[in-house]
């Protein structure tokens, strides 16, 4: 992916999580391919926790570089690499330092982007500063989730930076959709002909979306109480990959396509009936239990939660999508803290065969399953059944395997800097539009007002296991299980 499309990226929050583990190793990586980025490209960091360019190449340097290159650091890249940052110190809190952002990006060439790595009640200040300031032109504004706390927030939120920026011109940004196993899945449904007519109601028996986390809330207890995992993960990640997984064809990849017919699926989707959330949605909250044999803290006693939080860690639902194509079929979604593994995954559970000559093997559940693995190992594995060596027609389960690090030699590139590559060379279709997000919330907004209502706690369970049984049970009721519990 070469490019000749020079940049000015300013990164809000330069000193921030997010910017030390994900942003800038994403840059360094598209810098040390060669030919990603322009020569001419330049990295602004704003902060004011250091005082000056050197302070912060200093930071830089102890806190990015060991999330840089898993095989080691190029040395000479890396130097090369710093060359392309500057640095301005800014209080975000005080509109007249953005003069001095202005006149420090001034004379530097191509397009801006202004990448807002901080919390979401700086959106709006950050983006009236700029245009105060007249950095509202040729620029493009990308925004981390999360987009506020429902859906009369998040739309006061798209109001305030509407007002300052076409919406060609904001980039919301989901790391989950600039993941290889998801640009795959396109490919996969739309380059072959082998999968398009077996993609509906006929021969799908259910989908399953998991995200699962072994870690817990770490030192961001205070953020997460008052956010929980429906509003964390559920309302972006797991309703955008359960978009691309049921979207019809496009007319073509370009952005508005894309997202539009994402937009269709999140429109189609069945309001849940307050009356039956209980039977459709299971929320949990992890207790203390065991991880690879450490023992970790209950969610209540991490730092910064609430001993009495009702915030829920865990989320399981069962959706479904009112279209010809996918009527009937139900979509399970998953999500949760401190369980048994780290794993992201899309699992198509396919139609057993209508009749078997060759046993009842043939007829179980899940006989003909595709996976699509997103993390650890990102992968696709397409099962069937075949005959056993010997005697005797016995079926087994096999599988054809595509291991992305196994069948291309060149490295993958990792969803930060592709979305990133995307936002300076203009490219909006893995970004999220907000119609799109509106529709999210109005969907999920039920559920977290039901909730609020009901005063009922969250169903307990130990960390190290795979949530609350009653997720278990809830796919017991449609005959099925999830994918972990069948062994």
């Amino acid at each position: 992916m070469q490019t000749d499309s020079s940049f000015t990226f300013v990164l809000f929050g330069g000193t921030g999580d997010l910017s030390m583990r994900k942003i800038l190793p994403a840059l360094f990586e598209a810098h040390r391919a060669g030919g990603m980025l322009a020569a001419s490209g330049k990295i602004v960091a704003v902060a004011r926790h250091v005082s000056d360019r050197a302070g912060y190449l200093e930071w830089v340097n102890e806190h990015v570089k060991p999330h840089v290159s898993k095989n080691g650091v190029d040395e000479a890249a890396w130097a090369s690499f710093l060359q392309r940052i500057e640095f301005a110190k800014i209080d975000l809190g005080n509109p007249e330092d953005f003069v001095l952002l202005r006149d420090a990006i001034k004379d530097l060439p191509g397009i801006r982007v202004f990448y807002l790595a901080t919390g979401p009640s700086l959106f709006v200040p950050i983006c009236h500063a700029l245009a105060s300031v007249g950095l509202n032109e040729n620029a493009r504004i990308v925004l981390e989730k999360p987009l506020g706390y429902d859906l009369k927030s998040s739309n006061a939120i798209n109001d305030a930076v509407g007002e300052i920026f076409a919406e060609e011109q904001i980039y919301r940004i989901d790391h989950y959709l600039g993941k290889e196993p998801v640009q795959n899945l396109l490919a996969l449904r739309f380059g072959n002909a082998l999968f398009e007519p077996l993609w509906r109601r006929e021969w799908v028996e259910s989908i399953q979306i998991t995200i699962a986390e072994e870690l817990g809330v770490e030192a961001r207890g205070d953020f997460y109480d008052n956010t929980g995992a429906l509003r964390d993960m559920v309302q972006n990640h797991l309703l955008q990959l359960l978009s691309i997984v049921a979207m019809e064809p496009p007319h073509s990849m370009d952005s508005d396509s894309v997202r539009d017919e994402k937009l269709r699926v999140l429109r189609a989707l069945k309001p849940i009936d307050p009356d039956e959330i209980g039977k459709v949605a299971v929320r949990g909250q992890y207790h203390a239990g065991v991880i690879r044999g450490t023992s970790v803290p209950a969610y209540a006693t991490e730092p910064g939660v609430k001993p009495d939080s009702t915030t829920e860690t865990f989320v399981a639902l069962k959706v479904e999508i009112e279209n010809w194509r996918w009527a009937g079929v139900p979509f399970f979604l998953r999500t949760g803290k401190r369980l048994a593994d780290r794993v992201a995954e899309i699992v198509v559970n396919f139609r057993a065969v209508p009749h078997s000559a060759l046993g009842a093997s043939a007829l179980r559940a899940g006989a003909n399953r595709l996976v699509i693995r997103l993390q650890p190992n990102e992968t696709i594995r397409l099962y069937c059944l075949a005959k056993q060596p010997g005697e005797g027609m016995n079926l087994a389960s096999v599988h054809l395997d595509l291991a992305f690090d196994r069948f291309f030699r060149e490295g993958q590139m990792e969803a930060y800097q592709r979305l990133l590559l995307d936002v300076i060379n203009g490219r909006l279709a893995l970004f999220v539009r907000r119609d799109e997000q509106e529709a999210a919330w109005r969907w999920v907004e039920p559920i977290l007002n039901e909730w609020a209502a009901s005063h009922k706690p969250p169903k307990p369970y130990a960390a190290g296991t795979w949530g609350p049984a009653a997720a278990s049970a809830m796919l017991a009721q449609h005959g099925t299980c999830w994918l972990e519990e069948e062994n």
